[in-house]
């Protein structure tokens, strides 16, 4: 175990098994599946935002860095903001058309939705 290990463990109690091992609960993320079996819905939302458009592409699968990259990626071919957390990402405006061509020439199975 490690120096900061003990950390986690506060407030739990002694054993006196020797083939004790304690589980912290964390699980590991998932392997990134390859593009092609990635199925994106990309979709316009205006709920919560003050009126203004924004397109969602749901569904992705994977690492949160994965999905960071996949963000930066369309952000910066849409030429606009946007942000990439828990499985979605968010691009300011309606790009809809943009965002779908960007992700089937990346070899994602991309529909779009409303």
């Amino acid at each position: 175990m490690s120096d900061g290990d003990w950390k986690k463990r506060l407030g739990v109690v002694y054993s006196t098994n020797p083939d004790f091992v304690y589980d912290t609960g964390e699980t590991s993320e998932a392997e990134t599946p390859e593009p092609s079996a990635q199925k994106l819905t990309v979709r316009i939302d205006r709920k919560g935002r003050g009126g203004k458009q924004v397109t969602l592409v749901d569904g992705f699968v994977g690492r949160e860095e994965d999905l960071a990259a996949l963000g930066k990626t369309l952000k910066v071919r849409c030429g606009v903001g946007g942000s990439a957390s828990d499985g979605q990402i968010l691009i300011q405006g309606d790009q809809r058309d943009k965002v779908t061509d960007i992700l089937l020439s990346l070899g994602y199975k991309a529909k779009r939705g409303n």
